[in-house]
């Protein structure tokens, strides 16, 4: 299947989910989430959701982060205006940060510390669907593989879906970062 239509099938999906089962879902993600054997990093890049779209909310994952390491710095994407295509830079936020919503329907911080990428310890990739090897389908801009390239290797790729792997996505390309785990209700795929 190719990503034009993944998106159109997984975008008509998540607005299927009614409330009481995403919360449902949510909480299984985040048993499954504290079951991976990784160290819970400092420097933890996360998303808000576009509620329109239905979108996971990482908010109980990093409120779990921060629990498991009191040390936590959340930086938050921001679209950079007046760029060619899609550019985020990461943005520091923290409880006094203030948050706008931008065009696209998405909260983003405006203020705050810009972030070096290749700081970054792990990075909670939105998408609307995954494959079995790890590509993940977003919104269609590029923007957060760009952004995934400036990262180190090392860097734990994450992404969270409501809905388990399809077998294939059939238009990936060079430019597509794999994720480096994903979290269902069902079950974590690592890659």
């Amino acid at each position: 299947m190719k990503k034009v239509e993944i998106r159109n099938i997984y975008k008509e999906k998540r607005r299927e989910l009614f409330v009481a089962q995403k919360e449902k879902m949510d909480d299984l993600m985040l048993i499954h989430f504290q079951q991976l054997v990784i160290d819970i990093p400092a420097l933890i890049m996360t998303y808000s959701p576009i509620k329109a779209l239905n979108e996971f909310d990482p908010q109980c994952i990093t409120d779990y982060c921060y629990f498991k390491n009191p040390e936590q710095q959340l930086f938050y994407p921001l679209m950079l205006k007046n760029t060619k295509g899609c550019e985020l830079s990461a943005v520091i936020v923290d409880d006094n940060t203030f948050f706008e919503t931008n065009k696209f329907g998405i909260d983003e911080p405006i203020d705050g510390i810009d972030m070096i990428p290749t700081e970054i310890d792990m990075f909670i990739v939105p998408l609307l669907s995954f494959d079995k090897k790890g590509n993940r389908v977003g919104y269609g801009k590029g923007c957060y593989d760009r952004f995934l390239k400036k990262c180190r290797k090392d860097c734990i790729k994450i992404g969270f879906s409501y809905f388990d792997a399809i077998e294939k996505i059939d238009d990936t390309n060079q430019y597509d970062v794999k994720l480096d785990y994903c979290i269902t209700p069902e079950r974590s795929y690592t890659f």
